[in-house]
C-alpha cells in the first residue's frame, strides 16, 4: 500500500497540465480508478482484514485528493502568471470611442454650481434624505395645516412606535440648512445640493428630482446682497453679461419677505435663448428659483438670535437648470438611462467645469 501511495504522489506531482492531472484523476478517483477499486474490495474482506487494510486504503485516498487539489492550485497558478506575463496595457492609448462613458448632465450641472459658488465664498453642504417631520417642515416655519404637507405631495413612511418621529423623504433641501445653522456658528455660506422626493410626475416634475438650495447667514445681510449674488450666479451659469433678473413678490413660510425670481429671454431662430432684453423679438420672462429673507421664526427655530443674525435663502431645480442651459424639453429622459439621450446630452469625464475655462465648456 505504501508503494501504491509513493507511486500515485509521483504521479501528481509529474502532471505537467491540468488535463494530464485531470486523467490522473479519473485513473485513481474515478468510478473505474485503482484507488476506488481498493474501497470496493473492503465490502469482500473479513473483519479482521477490514481492521487493517481499510485506514490503509482510506489514507491513500485522502493523500492522493489531497495532492491533486495542491497540484491543481499550483497548475493554476502558474497559468495565471503566464497569462499576465503576456498580457499587457499600454496606459498611453486613447481611450476607445466604443467603450467610452459620458457623465450625466445632472452631475456636470452641480459641478458647475460648486464652481460658481466657490468662487463666491460658499462651501457644499449635505444631508440626509430620510428626514424626519421636525427638520423638514417645522422648524421651516411650516404649520401642520400647510399644504405641502399633504400625502398627495409628500413620502411618508409609516408611523413608528409610539413617540417615534414623523419620517419622510425630503421635499426639499432645506432641511440642510437647518441642520448647518444648528451644528455651525455664524457667518454661514453653503449651497445644499441634492436629491428630493415629491409625489408628482409629468414631462416637467418627476417623483425624484434634484434641487440646490443657497443660505446666507450673517450680520446687517438684506435684499440687496441677495439679488446681487443671484445675478452673479445666473451671469456665471448661463455664460452671459446680458442677463436680465426681476423680483417678484411671493410667499414661502421660511422666508419673510420672499420673491419668485424671474430670467429674461429672447427667441433665437425659433429657439428660446436665456439672455438679452425680454422686450426685444418676442422675449418674456421664465421664472426660475425661489428666495427671500430667512423668517426670523426659522433663525430663532436654530438657536440664533434674529435680532443679530439675518439671512438670506435660495433654491432651484438643477434639473430645470440644465433643462434651459442644453435645451432639454422632457425632464423624464434625465432618469430613463437611454443610452442615446446620455451620448446626446452627456459630458466627458474630463469636461471638469472652470470658471476660468467656463463652466460650460
Amino acid at each position: 500500500m505504501v508503494d501504491e501511495q509513493d507511486q500515485a504522489l509521483s504521479e501528481i506531482a509529474a502532471a505537467a497540465t491540468l488535463a494530464d492531472l485531470e486523467a490522473i484523476r479519473v485513473a485513481k478517483l474515478g468510478k473505474a480508478g485503482t484507488i476506488t477499486a481498493l474501497l470496493k474490495m473492503l465490502g469482500g474482506m473479513t473483519p479482521e482484514q477490514r481492521q487493517a487494510e481499510g485506514p490503509k486504503i482510506h489514507a491513500l485516498r485522502e493523500a492522493a485528493t489531497a495532492a491533486i487539489a495542491d497540484r491543481k492550485a499550483a497548475l493554476e497558478a502558474a497559468a495565471l502568471d503566464a497569462r499576465l506575463a503576456t498580457e499587457t496595457l499600454d496606459m498611453s492609448l486613447a481611450v476607445s470611442n466604443g467603450s467610452q462613458g459620458s457623465v450625466h448632465p445632472v452631475s456636470q450641472v452641480m459641478d458647475e454650481l460648486a464652481e460658481i459658488f466657490a468662487d463666491l465664498g460658499f462651501a457644499v453642504a449635505t444631508g440626509p434624505e430620510i428626514e424626519d417631520d421636525w427638520h423638514n417642515f417645522t422648524a421651516l416655519n411650516i404649520p401642520e395645516t400647510h399644504p405641502a404637507r399633504a400625502m398627495h405631495d409628500t413620502f411618508y413612511f409609516p408611523d413608528g412606535e409610539d413617540g417615534a418621529k414623523k419620517m419622510l423623504l425630503r421635499t426639499h433641501t432645506s432641511p440642510v440648512q437647518i441642520r448647518t445653522m444648528l451644528n455651525q456658528k455664524p457667518p454661514i455660506r453653503i449651497i445644499a445640493p441634492g436629491r428630493t422626493y415629491r409625489s408628482d410626475s409629468d414631462a416637467t416634475h418627476t417623483p425624484m428630482f434634484h434641487q440646490v438650495e443657497g443660505l446666507v447667514i450673517d450680520r446687517g445681510i438684506h435684499m440687496g446682497h441677495l439679488k446681487w449674488t443671484l445675478e452673479t450666479f445666473v451671469k456665471a451659469f448661463f455664460e452671459r453679461d446680458d442677463i436680465v433678473l426681476r423680483l417678484r413678490p411671493s410667499f414661502f413660510p421660511f422666508t419673510e419677505p420672499s420673491a419668485e425670481v424671474d430670467v429674461g429671454f429672447t427667441w433665437d431662430k425659433g429657439r428660446r435663448v436665456i439672455g438679452g432684453d425680454p422686450a426685444v423679438g418676442n422675449g418674456g420672462w421664465m421664472e426660475i428659483l425661489g428666495s427671500g429673507m430667512v423668517h426670523p421664526k426659522v433663525i430663532a427655530a436654530c438657536g440664533l438670535d434674529p435680532d443679530e443674525w439675518q439671512g438670506f435663502a435660495f433654491g432651484c431645480g438643477i434639473d430645470r437648470l440644465a433643462m434651459l442651459k442644453y435645451g432639454m424639453d422632457d425632464l423624464r429622459a434625465f432618469f430613463d438611462g437611454d443610452l442615446r439621450w446620455l451620448k446626446h446630452y452627456g459630458f466627458a469625464a474630463l469636461d471638469v467645469p472652470t470658471l476660468s475655462g467656463g463652466v460650460g465648456a
